[in-house]
């Protein structure tokens, strides 16, 4: 049962942590896969279809705000192309002549007002190919040392989630459940925060991260924080 605590968590080590775990081998899909929708082939290796698929910068942005950190996550409208109504990360597809970096900033700038001069790269997760809309998805993770000057977007975001980062340690709020999709009874894993499911490519990558972040060689004052809220 996690425990209710107040608990006071550095930005600067975090962004220091992830600097230097991100540049070692990631776990990769094995992570992933873990909240994949089950049964299901839409998600397979980026390494076999990152060639033939569209290319999409993400920001998994972390920041310092009321004493804790957080991770924003956005909960998109539908008016935008692809993933109506659905929460991912802030970012989009990657323009001609920029790169991935570049496009996850631009698109986090354009959908949220970001300032990408107020914020510390880290490095990135392992990228995900998502075979419904034939997108790979590259995350670029980042820190800030205040929360930024968050202005949504009305055509691209319907609502902004600041998700907790004790919240998304606590393993207690991976739930799962059985539903009808594109015409197949499957199982979808989930992160529930404050009545939102967090479930498919977003949930994929928050896997990773919650693997690295709760490895035993990470920052003492993280680890010790696992299952507590």
């Amino acid at each position: 049962m996690s425990r209710k605590k107040n608990i006071f968590i550095p930005i600067n080590d975090l962004a220091n942590y992830l600097s230097w775990r991100l540049a070692q081998p990631l776990p990769g899909l094995s992570s992933q896969l873990k909240m994949s929708v089950n049964p299901s082939s839409s998600f397979l290796s980026f390494q076999k279809m990152s060639l033939q698929a569209w290319p999409a910068g993400v920001l998994v942005l972390f920041y310092f705000h009321l004493q804790q950190i957080f991770l924003v996550l956005i909960k998109r409208t539908g008016l935008v192309r692809h993933h109506q109504h659905q929460i991912s990360f802030p970012g989009g597809q990657k323009e001609e002549g920029e790169s991935l970096v570049q496009a996850a900033l631009r698109e986090a700038q354009e959908e949220l007002n970001i300032n990408p001069r107020e914020i510390r790269l880290a490095g990135r997760l392992t990228p995900l190919y998502i075979k419904t809309s034939n997108y790979c998805l590259y995350p670029v993770v980042a820190t800030a040392r205040t929360r930024p000057d968050f202005r949504p977007s009305p055509h691209e975001v319907a609502e902004i989630i600041e998700l907790p980062l004790v919240h998304l340690l606590n393993s207690t709020n991976k739930k799962e459940e059985w539903q009808l999709l594109r015409g197949q009874s499957v199982r979808i894993p989930f992160f529930e925060f404050n009545g939102y499911k967090i479930w498919g490519a977003t949930a994929m990558v928050l896997a990773e991260l919650f693997d690295i972040l709760s490895e035993e060689k990470g920052p003492t004052w993280l680890v010790s924080h696992k299952d507590i809220e």
